[in-house]
């Protein structure tokens, strides 16, 4: 039998470096994945939905650092994906969206058949950096590998691309095979550089803010500190500078003490941070002077913030090139690095204050999520906007995945891609408004054997929503209450092992318990029993931008 184009585009896939696949089978996508299965060499993670597969394929490249792959079907299907790509295009994650379209004879021309949708492509065009449709066997592998190309070359952001099933049936037409791509990065702004450097030489306290672009460039950011700045991150930025180091605020990028540190700063460099609203008070905190920023995408120069000077390049060649240009010892304040280790102190102990009994979850994560290197995961809640964020640490940038986008429920099958990456279990932090979201996905943690415990806050609400309207609304609580599953039957089910936690001081041993289990394990905490936080969290400081759900 001739091979297809269907198996030539998972032929390439598996040549250019692919080796996990996130998706959900259809009529329309089965010549590819009947060869996906056939030749062995991707392997391919069934989801329930195509919202939770683009999720796992966004969470699996993040920790991973290879492409991310969903496969959905046209029309509905590719919608379903639509909302969780989003989340992939706010994180600029390197995924490929490789969805399908009807017959070529039907399609653009709205003659209702069955899955089309007209408009599709200016849908993709949405929630994309690029958008690609393979029109005939022989453009075909030349197409993936743009799509490819596209998804990893910095700025990286997912890349959909459509095949006609048609097209994907039809005989391929031999040709060259795809390798792993290597992206071009731009030439080093020399006199720019200069001139940077020059700043640096004269700064006395000098702060560096590392934002998710700037996840491979720790090597070179750990050596600028280590020269004698100081580092804040974005909540995308954590662990590119080990928050352990006591020359880094870590993401304790809002508090009153490190405002006081921005107050006597004076540089800041800004480095692949687009310094979001909800990190900056919608961008009315005051930030040192002067300002530089560093950002492979030359539309960011200056969008958020004044700048002093920008420098399109890549955050690790970019830095490494400023560090030739300085002294191996910089002229600081050497009491800089104090200072900042005493307003980060402050921070963690103002927060942890307002935990109450869940400073014990919080305590404990913190022990074990960054000595065992586990991913840590974790969805829109009151407990990762309080503790999750910015208190519990985790070994190395990759192994940070949240909802950047602030979308709820996108937790479990991050989980699940996360899981799917990476070396030591996934820990994931959700609660129980996001669970209901994406529990479908829960079984295929269960069907692919995961090792993942999933650590379920539950207040049987949309919680922050409650405190908001506590705050704000005279305590109408409207539409805020759920009608919450009980997950241990849930659980019992799908044949997923569970176990409650009611009493807050077994938390630590019962979670402890899930770490040398082989799948996964959902440890469900009663906040019902165990009773409220110390201080009720409302969403974002007055003034800032970001959800509330």
């Amino acid at each position: 039998m001739s091979q297809t184009v269907g198996h030539q585009i998972a032929e390439a896939l598996a040549d250019a470096g692919v080796t996990t696949m996130f998706g959900v089978i259809s009529i329309h996508n089965m010549p590819i994945l009947d060869a996906i299965a056939e030749q062995g060499r991707i392997r391919f993670i069934p989801a329930r939905g195509e919202a939770g597969a683009m999720n796992m394929a966004d969470a699996f490249s993040r920790v991973s650092g290879q492409l991310g792959v969903a496969l959905t079907s046209t029309g509905t299907a590719a919608g379903n994906a639509a909302g969780a790509q989003a989340e992939a295009l706010t994180a600029g994650s390197r995924v490929l969206h490789l969805t399908t379209q009807i017959d070529r004879p039907f399609m653009d021309r709205d003659r209702a058949a069955i899955h089309d949708v007209p408009k599709q492509p200016e849908m993709l065009r949405g929630v994309s950096k690029a958008v690609y449709r393979i029109w005939d066997e022989t453009g075909a592998l030349s197409t993936v590998a743009a799509a490819v190309r596209a998804a990893m070359t910095p700025p990286t952001g997912p890349v959909s691309l459509e095949v006609p099933v048609d097209v994907q049936r039809v005989p391929a037409v031999p040709g060259m095979r795809l390798t792993p791509p290597r992206p071009a990065l731009p030439p080093v702004e020399e006199a720019a550089l200069d001139a940077l450097a020059e700043k640096v030489k004269s700064a006395k306290r000098p702060m560096i803010w590392l934002g998710g672009g700037a996840r491979g460039a720790g090597a070179e950011a750990l050596e600028l500190v280590e020269r004698g700045f100081g580092a804040v991150s974005s909540t995308q930025g954590r662990a590119i500078v080990p928050e352990s180091h006591k020359g880094t605020l870590g993401a304790f990028n809002m508090t009153p003490e490190a405002e006081e540190i921005y107050k006597s700063s004076d540089l800041m460099i800004v480095v692949g941070s687009r310094l979001r609203g909800n990190e900056t008070r919608n961008n009315k905190m005051p930030l040192p002077k002067p300002l530089y920023q560093i950002d492979m995408e030359p539309t960011q120069g200056g969008r958020n913030y004044s700048v002093d000077g920008f420098i399109c390049g890549d955050a690790a060649q970019t830095l490494r090139a400023l560090l030739d240009r300085l002294p191996e010892t910089l002229e600081t304040d050497p009491q800089l690095h104090y200072d900042i280790s005493v307003a980060r102190a402050k921070s963690e102990g103002a927060l942890r204050s307002r935990l109450g009994p869940y400073q014990v979850v919080a305590d404990h994560l913190l022990s074990v999520v960054p000595e065992g290197g586990h991913p840590w995961v974790r969805d829109v809640t009151i407990s990762n906007s309080t503790f999750g964020n910015r208190y519990v640490q985790f070994a190395k940038p990759n192994l940070g995945v949240h909802a950047l986008g602030g979308g709820i429920g996108q937790g479990i099958a991050m989980a699940v891609g996360a899981a799917a990456g990476a070396e030591a279990r996934t820990i994931a932090l959700v609660g129980d408004g996001g669970a209901q979201l994406g529990i479908a996905e829960l079984i295929t943690a269960v069907d692919a054997e995961l090792p993942i415990t999933f650590v379920l806050m539950n207040d049987a609400a949309y919680g922050v929503i409650e405190n908001i309207q506590d705050a704000q609304y005279d305590g109408r609580r409207h539409y805020s209450a759920l009608k919450t599953p009980d997950f241990a039957k849930l659980c019992d089910a799908i044949d997923m092992p569970h176990v409650r936690v009611s009493d807050i001081e077994a938390f630590a041993e019962t979670f402890d318990a899930t770490l040398d289990r082989k799948g996964p394990m959902v440890v469900e905490v009663d906040m019902i029993a165990i009773g409220p936080f110390a201080e009720s969290f409302a969403g974002p400081p007055a003034g800032a931008a970001g959800s509330a759900k």
